[in-house]
C-alpha cells in the first residue's frame, strides 16, 4: 500500500509539469477556450431566463452575441476616440516631450556614468532606425494574434452557450460527482464566478473614469486615453494598478511642472487606485475572493510565462475559480486557506 502511494506521487510530480507544458504549447486552443468559459459563465442566467421564455436557442444565443457585438463596438469607439485626441495633439506637446525625455535620459546617463559616441543622439542610440521595419512586423504580428484570438473566443462562447461543448456536465461528470448535488455546486460557482467578473469589471470602470477625470482636472493631455488605459491594466491584479499610476505620473512629468500641481495629481491617481482597489474591491468581493499575495505573484509569474499577456490577466480569475471549486471538498480545506492566507 505505501509502495502504491508513493507511485501515485511520483506519477503526479510528472503529470503536472507535463499538463503545463501542454498548456504553453496549445496556448492558441487553450487561451481562446479558458475566456470562453468565463465570458459564457456570465451569460448563462440570461440563457436561462430566456429557456424559461420558451424563446428558441438559436435566437438566445444570436441576441448574446448581439449585445457582445454592442460592447465591443462601444470599446471601439473609445479606442478611436482615444486615438483621435492623441493624433490631433499639437506639435509643440511632441517637441517639448521630446526635450523633456531627452532630458530625463542624459541625468540617468550622467547618474549611472553612461556615454555615447560623439554626434550620436539619444534616440538613434537607444532606438535605432533600422528597426522600424521589424517593429511594423511585430505589431502586423500582434494585430493578427489578437483577431485570431477574438474569432476563436467567439467560437468557443458560441460552443459553450448552445451547449455543443456542456461545461456544466463536465465538471459535474468529473468534480461534484461524488458526495455532493452536481447542479447545486456547479451553480454556486457560476453565481461566484459571475460575481467576481463583475466586480472586476465595475472597479476596472471606474477606476478609468477616475484617471480620465484627473487627467482632465489637472489639464493633462489624453485624458481617454489613460481612462481606458487603467480600465485595461486594472484586470491584471495588483501589478496593473502599480503599472497605470507609474507611467501616468512619468507621463505628467512633460505637461506638468515638478511643483505642487505635479504632487497632487499622483496623490489623486494614487487615492484613485487606493480607494478602488485597496476598499471598495475587497469589500465588493467579500471573504470568499480573498486570495493571498504571495499566491497572486506566484499565479501572475506562473501564467504569465505560460500564456503571456492573457496569462496575465486569467491568473487571478483561474485561481478564484480554483480555490471556490475546492471549497467544494473539505478535505481541500486547507489548500483554501493557503490560497486565502488564512489560517485553517
Amino acid at each position: 500500500m505505501n509502495d502504491l502511494k508513493i507511485t501515485n506521487r511520483l506519477l503526479l510530480i510528472i503529470v503536472i509539469p507535463f499538463i503545463f507544458y501542454l498548456l504553453k504549447v496549445l496556448s492558441f486552443i487553450f487561451v481562446p477556450l479558458v475566456l470562453a468559459m468565463f465570458i459564457s459563465l456570465l451569460f448563462r442566467p440570461i440563457m436561462r431566463w430566456f429557456a424559461k421564455k420558451k424563446v428558441p436557442k438559436a435566437l438566445s444565443i444570436l441576441m448574446v452575441i448581439l449585445i457582445i457585438t454592442a460592447v465591443f463596438k462601444v470599446g471601439g469607439e473609445l479606442i478611436k476616440l482615444s486615438s483621435q485626441e492623441i493624433l490631433s495633439a499639437d506639435s509643440q506637446f511632441f517637441q517639448t516631450a521630446e526635450e523633456k525625455i531627452v532630458g530625463f535620459i542624459v541625468s540617468i546617463e550622467d547618474f549611472f556614468g553612461i556615454t555615447r559616441l560623439q554626434g550620436e543622439t539619444v534616440f538613434s542610440h537607444y532606438f535605432e532606425n533600422n528597426n522600424m521595419l521589424n517593429n511594423i512586423g511585430i505589431t502586423i504580428d500582434f494585430i493578427g494574434n489578437a483577431l485570431s484570438l477574438t474569432l476563436t473566443t467567439a467560437f468557443f462562447v458560441v460552443l459553450l452557450l448552445s451547449g455543443s461543448m456542456n461545461f456544466e456536465n463536465l465538471l459535474n461528470s468529473t468534480l461534484f460527482k461524488v458526495k455532493y448535488s452536481s447542479v447545486k455546486a456547479f451553480r454556486r460557482v457560476e453565481k461566484d464566478i459571475i460575481k467576481f467578473v463583475q466586480v472586476k469589471f465595475i472597479i476596472s470602470l471606474m477606476t478609468g473614469i477616475g484617471f480620465s477625470l484627473a487627467c482632465v482636472f489637472f489639464d493633462v493631455s489624453f485624458p481617454i486615453f489613460w481612462g481606458l488605459f487603467a480600465f485595461a491594466i486594472n484586470f491584471v491584479q495588483m501589478i496593473g494598478s502599480i503599472i497605470s499610476v507609474a507611467l501616468l505620473a512619468l507621463f505628467a512629468l512633460v505637461e506638468l511642472d515638478p511643483t505642487g500641481t505635479l504632487v497632487f495629481f499622483i496623490l489623486t491617481i494614487t487615492a484613485v487606485q487606493v480607494v478602488m482597489g485597496g476598499v471598495l474591491e475587497p469589500v465588493f468581493m467579500g471573504k470568499t475572493f480573498s486570495v493571498n499575495v504571495i499566491v497572486i505573484l506566484v499565479m501572475l509569474m506562473l501564467w504569465g510565462y505560460i500564456w503571456g499577456i492573457p496569462g496575465l490577466i486569467l491568473s487571478i480569475p483561474i485561481t478564484v475559480f480554483t480555490k471556490i471549486v475546492l471549497d467544494q471538498f473539505p478535505r481541500y480545506k486547507m489548500v483554501c486557506s493557503i490560497i486565502s492566507g488564512k489560517n485553517a
